[in-house]
């Protein structure tokens, strides 16, 4: 068997299952605790606000209550130490119109951001960007090292979406109710676009990215460059399903390790090893045993088996 060494995509980022695992950790182990303090170590890794002076103070004194994520984006809603955890007053696909709004911490993570959590007399990493000091002598480490990460502090009464406005483009997310077939097929029927280039709009769902939609293509055997158009109600019934699929099955794995994704224990995730076709250039389907192919597609690196996807 001839297996071609998959080159590193450098557009690979964290997607909704490896977010999501680092919200689960986040949510399991800080919630609560008080952030003492903190430093910046690279002023550009802070989107907003513009002093590094004023994102600390923001932050300082400040609890956890409850980590969420929505698309790609972390955010933290804070509260005041000592008082029960703060309710949640906010769906994941608004944090906008919050009565009585508490402030927030923003996180994108972008190509290789990490979140890690640490000791706080454990050696940084040679990419550290931001550390958070909480109470119990540990810290939230922001590690990144193409530095295109972003972190956000929203004062209170501000709609979080006004700071970190890149969660107003954002689609409903794959697992809730608003991404149903209906409104897939409506979005997706007479468009004259590829069904990839489609699925990595974040407009049309958030949080899917290169990795997954490749994924969800194959299980719903469609190729890459098939157009929106062309796509059958049943293909797209079939495509609504794979991608849930799909995500639920990389989440159940702690989600993909291919370069930089790491949980917040330093941990790689899992999925990499029962991806379909993704990294697998030159591989077997596992289905047919035909070899996996690559092409490019509007930039991207596109995954796909020629004998199962049509």
């Amino acid at each position: 068997m001839r297996v071609i060494k998959e080159p590193i995509d450098v557009n690979v980022v964290p997607e909704l299952p490896e977010v999501e695992t680092i919200c689960r950790g986040l949510n399991q182990l800080t919630l609560g605790l008080e952030i003492l303090g903190g430093d910046v170590l690279l002023e550009n890794s802070i989107a907003c606000p513009i002093s590094v002076v004023d994102f600390l103070a923001g932050l300082q004194g400040k609890a956890i209550a409850h980590w969420y994520r929505r698309g790609k984006y972390l955010l933290a809603e804070l509260g005041e130490p000592g008082t029960e955890k703060i309710k949640s007053r906010v769906r994941e696909e608004d944090f906008s119109s919050i009565p009585n709004s508490p402030s927030w911490l923003g996180v994108h993570l972008r190509m290789t951001g990490q979140l890690l959590w640490l000791d706080r007399d454990e050696p940084l990493q040679k990419h550290t960007r931001v550390r958070l000091f909480l109470a119990g002598g540990q810290e939230l480490r922001f590690v990144d090292q193409r530095t295109f990460g972003k972190m956000w502090w929203v004062p209170p009464e501000i709609e979080v979406a006004k700071v970190v406005t890149g969660l107003k483009n954002l689609g409903p997310e794959p697992f809730s109710a608003e991404f149903s077939v209906k409104y897939l097929t409506a979005k997706l029927q007479g468009k004259m676009r590829s069904i990839k280039t489609a699925l990595l709009d974040q407009n049309l769902v958030a949080g899917l990215g290169n990795i997954y939609a490749d994924e969800a293509l194959f299980l719903s055997g469609v190729r890459s460059q098939t157009l929106c158009s062309d796509l059958t109600k049943d293909q797209i019934k079939c495509l609504h399903v794979s991608i849930i699929k799909v995500l639920q099955n990389a989440l159940d794995a702690g989600g993909t390790t291919f370069s930089n994704f790491l949980n917040i224990h330093g941990v790689n995730g899992n999925y990499g090893g029962i991806a379909w076709v993704y990294n697998r250039t030159g591989q077997p389907c596992r289905v047919c045993g035909t070899p996996i192919e690559r092409l490019k597609l509007a930039g991207r690196s596109s995954h796909f088996c020629p004998q199962c996807q049509k």
